[in-house]
C-alpha cells in the first residue's frame, strides 16, 4: 500500500559502533526528496543553535526538535515511505543526520 511505511514490522539490526551503522542509515535515506528535507531540517538546527548562543535566547533551543524532526519525518513518512531510523537507533541516528549533512555538503552524497 502506497504511503505505509514498509519497514515498520522488521526488527531493528544491531550495530556496534557508528562505523557499522552508517551504511545501513544512508539505506535508509535512498528518496531525494527525504534526504533534502533531512538537510534542510539539520540546517535549521545548527542555524537556531547559533541564534540561541550568539542571542543567549534560551527558548530557541525548544525549536530545535521540531525543526529537525518534523522535516526529517515528513521526508521518511511522504517520501521514503519508511519509519525513520530514529526510533531504532536514536543516538546514531542524530549523529547520522549530521554525518550525512556533511556528506552533502561536501559532494559525497547526491543532493
Amino acid at each position: 500500500m502506497a504511503g505505509t511505511p514498509v519497514n515498520q514490522d522488521k526488527p531493528a539490526p544491531r550495530f556496534n559502533s557508528f562505523r557499522e551503522f552508517y551504511p545501513y542509515y544512508l539505506s535508509e535515506h535512498r528518496n531525494l526528496t527525504c534526504r533534502r528535507l533531512h538537510f534542510v531540517g539539520t540546517a535549521l538546527v545548527i542555524g537556531l543553535f547559533i541564534a540561541a548562543l550568539a542571542t543567549q535566547n534560551w527558548k530557541l533551543l525548544a525549536a530545535l526538535p521540531v525543526a529537525g524532526y518534523g522535516f526529517a519525518w515528513a521526508g521518511h513518512f511522504f517520501f521514503e515511505h519508511n519509519r525513520p531510523a530514529t526510533f531504532k537507533n536514536p543516538l546514531y541516528s542524530l549523529w547520522g543526520d549530521f554525518v550525512m549533512f556533511k556528506d552533502i555538503l561536501l559532494g559525497n552524497i547526491q543532493r
